[in-house]
């Protein structure tokens, strides 16, 4: 029985659409792996020309395979506006448009989609547990990303007053306090801007308590908020196995 162009593409059990996935994904990997040669200095212009042939024949495929998805999916607007959609779409515009913009890399988020080709049933329902548990803990997420915001701002403010006089040109404004007070409020502390006043030092150690905060606050709402998702789960999944022994 000959296969359709819809199960070719959307489905992976026959032999045909394995072989159409598993070559989509050997193709993914020969794309990042130019464009990461492509990054390396003083290539000589064969390997250049070499490397844009490769390109070019990654962009063809991929750009009829996108029109193929698009082709046979059920609801084409569904298909144009989902993450794989997206993805494809966009690594492969920049091309024909002459954006300036090199967005290969993003492809690969496509290898996503070898949790579906090899049936990892467990990777699925851990993805679905985990945008669960973010639904479950978004209004905190937003709310601590509010709070977060806003004590950037004000550690910038603050270092601003204390270090603006003893050192002008790192912490010209508070614009240029951004970088000090992201860097410290997220414990990074590159070390290349650093406070040298008393004052300065002493809000420093204020926002490093703060900022310890601030790292540990959304891992402890994600945790919660999983362990919150797997009860569901689990709940759910008991729920269906009673109902099948009262049959």
């Amino acid at each position: 029985m000959a296969v359709s162009l819809k199960e070719t593409v959307e489905q992976s059990d026959t032999r045909l659409g394995r072989l159409f996935d598993f070559s989509i994904q050997a193709l993914i990997v020969l794309s990042l792996v130019t464009f990461s040669i492509e990054t390396l200095p003083h290539l000589s212009s064969s390997y250049k020309n070499i490397l844009s042939a490769l390109e070019l024949f990654c962009v063809v495929v991929f750009t009829l395979e996108y029109i193929a998805r698009l082709w046979v999916a059920d609801s084409k607007i569904a298909f144009a506006l989902s993450f794989f959609g997206v993805i494809d779409l966009i690594a492969i515009l920049p091309f024909y448009l002459s954006l300036g913009v090199d967005l290969r890399s993003l492809r690969i988020f496509r290898f996503l989609r070898l949790f579906r080709i090899l049936k990892l049933v467990r990777y699925n329902q851990a993805v679905r547990r985990f945008h669960r548990a973010l639904l479950i803990a978004r209004e905190e997420i937003v709310l601590f990303a509010v709070v977060a915001l806003i004590l950037l701002y004000l550690a910038a403010v603050g270092i601003y007053y204390f270090e603006n006089e003893a050192q002008p040109e790192a912490f010209a404004s508070v614009f240029h306090s951004l970088w000090w007070a992201t860097a410290t409020l997220t414990t990074v502390g590159y070390g290349d801007v650093y406070p040298v006043t008393v004052g300065g030092r002493c809000f420093t150690f204020l926002v490093l308590l703060v900022g310890l905060g601030i790292v540990s606050v959304p891992a402890g709402l994600v945790a919660s908020a999983l362990s919150k998702a797997r009860e569901i789960e689990d709940g759910k999944e008991l729920f269906e196995t009673d109902t099948k022994d009262c049959r």
